[in-house]
């Protein structure tokens, strides 16, 4: 077990697959190639834009292979392993820990949406936190899950030593801040989306996982730098004008049109696993005029 400093920008990396949807480690690994061009921390693979519950365990072991393999030294391999059970997060988080992985970012169980308490949760994370060689990071996506975890439950899993952080993808940044007020010192909170990068910023998250970060690092790290230099003026411009396209591909048209605007810009997006399904003509036509919008450029 042992700290990390995740202070930074982590693009969340969709998994590349081929048109019969195959894996695709080769366009993992160009990918990371291509965005470390950019003073990103690291990484992020099998989140929810890499489509994590699409794959087989042996599909999740390969793609974070893949990343390792690309990613140059000083920069940090996030991995996703949240399953359903206990013992399914665990299996997972030791399969990433030996791959390579730095740190596991768990998302919560959520089948059983009545039964998971607040008790049942904490507990779940504290037993997974207990198992893993490498650092816990708790993951609240309440958009997928349809469970929003309380600040109050986020800092009961930080007392764990090995729960260093979480990434918080509801947008609420005054659970942000109540979790940042009463956990541990040292425990870190990331946003979980561009959308409110710089809110999240002002109440003390560190950085932040952002799927914008796949088409728009630049601009991504630029609102953190604008913010540190204390030119808000400036940071709340490009955070205002980052909010449309960054819609644009999370809530309002998903996986598929993060990978479509990869495409796009010069990099591999390829297709969605089934049943998502590819942008329509009328919707791809939107997306190229609002990234025109943004600002943002093709990759070079």
């Amino acid at each position: 077990m042992s700290y990390i400093n995740l202070s930074g920008i982590f693009p969340p990396l969709p998994t590349s697959f081929d048109k019969y949807e195959n894996l695709l480690p080769e366009k993992i690994r160009q990918n990371i190639t291509r965005l470390c061009e950019y003073d990103l921390t690291g990484f992020l693979i099998l989140g929810s834009n890499g489509e994590q519950v699409m794959l087989t365990d042996r599909e999740k072991s390969e793609a974070i292979a893949a990343a390792r393999e690309a990613l140059p030294d000083g920069r940090l391999l996030l991995a996703g392993t949240g399953g359903q059970s206990t013992r399914e997060t665990i299996a997972l988080t030791k399969a990433a820990a030996a791959e390579g992985a730095d740190a596991v970012l768990v998302l919560n169980p959520f089948y059983f949406k009545s039964l998971m308490t607040n008790e049942a949760l904490v507990k779940h994370y504290l037993d997974v936190a207990d198992a893993s060689t490498v650092p816990v990071i708790v993951y609240n996506m309440p958009g997928n899950t349809g469970l929003d975890m309380t600040s109050a439950m986020i800092i009961a899993m930080a007392s764990h030593p090995n729960i260093i952080g979480m990434k918080e993808s509801g947008g609420n940044v005054v659970k942000m801040g109540e979790v940042l007020l009463r956990a541990k010192p040292g425990f870190q909170v990331l946003a979980g989306g561009a959308g409110f990068l710089l809110p999240a910023l002002s109440t003390g998250a560190v950085g932040g996982i952002l799927a914008l970060a796949n088409i728009a690092p630049s601009q991504c790290l630029q609102i953190v730098r604008s913010f540190k230099e204390g030119d808000m003026i400036s940071a709340m411009r490009l955070q205002h004008m980052m909010i449309p396209v960054n819609a644009a591909v999370t809530a309002r048209w998903g996986v598929p049109a993060l990978k479509e605007a990869m495409d796009y810009l010069g990099l591999y997006g390829g297709p969605a696993r089934r049943p998502l399904l590819p942008l329509t003509d009328d919707v791809r036509r939107q997306l190229a005029e609002l990234i025109a919008e943004s600002g943002i450029e093709k990759f070079n």
